[in-house]
């Protein structure tokens, strides 16, 4: 069709990204406004809102029209829009990661995001690992961030100024295994710098046992981070380190490239994690 030559050249993800940074202003926005200020095709507007929709990033109003979803006001009320851009693109590249994952391990894998003290988590909801995950499914919770292996895999990478802010708002137990003391706290993140494993054990949340890994931009600032829920961390955890691994690797790469060149080809992100396990 005639629109599609703006269309051209243009990856998925900076096409997502242009659709967002329309609503950098909190507003609410018609189809053909989206379509006009991120220079799209109108049926391509349309399909990347539906899926952004789905994915519950963005909402429909009564009147039919756009606004930003909950999971990303959450982000917004912390960061600059520029914050919540980069952040939706490390979303938006990480849930084909985070299905294969899931599909490999079949277990339950989460996006982590750090929001002050506290780590917003991403989860696609899905009781069939076999079976593609769709843009309904995706779950989200705060929770905080001492309290998480995703949280302790982003604090340990995040600015000193960060941690400290953690550590002043409080570290309050959740059971009688979580990290309250902050030079515990201190001690554990110096060790996730060295190893880039972050666990979890009954300290959010009793019978509940998690292994994270961080994924940067380019220059090693930490974007986000992938958790894999474990039954057993004493035998599970060197399998479930090793898929992370390979996935957050292919992420860090992916991110880093769109950081170098907006605009290159859109990949997929999947990986063959069934080699980790062995």
């Amino acid at each position: 069709m005639a629109g599609n030559s703006i269309d051209a050249g243009r990856s998925v993800t900076s096409k997502v990204t242009a659709i967002l940074m329309v609503f950098a202003d909190d507003g609410v926005h018609t189809l053909t406004e989206i379509a006009d200020c991120a220079h799209l095709p109108t049926s391509t507007a349309h399909r990347l809102a539906s899926e952004l929709v789905a994915w519950r990033l963005l909402e429909r109003t009564e009147e039919r029209h756009y606004r930003i979803g909950l999971p990303l006001r959450i982000i917004a009320s912390e960061y600059s829009a520029s914050e919540v851009c980069s952040t939706t693109q490390t979303v938006m590249r990480a849930l084909p990661m985070l299905h294969e994952l899931s599909r490999a391990t079949r277990s339950e894998v989460r996006l982590g995001i750090l929001r002050g003290s506290d780590v917003l988590t991403l989860q696609p909801r899905t009781n069939r690992f076999s079976e593609r995950v769709h843009a309904e499914g995706l779950l989200h919770a705060v929770v905080p961030a001492h309290a998480a292996a995703s949280g302790k895999a982003l604090l340990a990478f995040s600015p000193p100024r960060v941690i400290d802010h953690v550590i002043a708002a409080g570290l309050p137990a959740f059971t009688r295994h979580t990290i309250t003391s902050p030079e515990v706290l201190r001690r554990k993140l110096s060790v996730i710098r060295l190893t880039q494993i972050a666990t979890s054990r009954n300290e959010f949340e009793c019978g509940k046992a998690a292994i994270a890994m961080p994924v940067f931009y380019g220059g090693g600032r930490v974007a986000a981070a992938i958790e894999l829920a474990v039954r057993d961390l004493s035998t599970e955890l060197k399998p479930a380190a090793g898929a992370l691994s390979v996935a957050c690797r292919s992420l860090s790469r992916q991110l880093a490239t769109e950081v170098r060149a907006t605009g290159n080809r859109d990949g997929h992100g999947t990986n063959n994690f069934e080699h980790a396990l062995d």
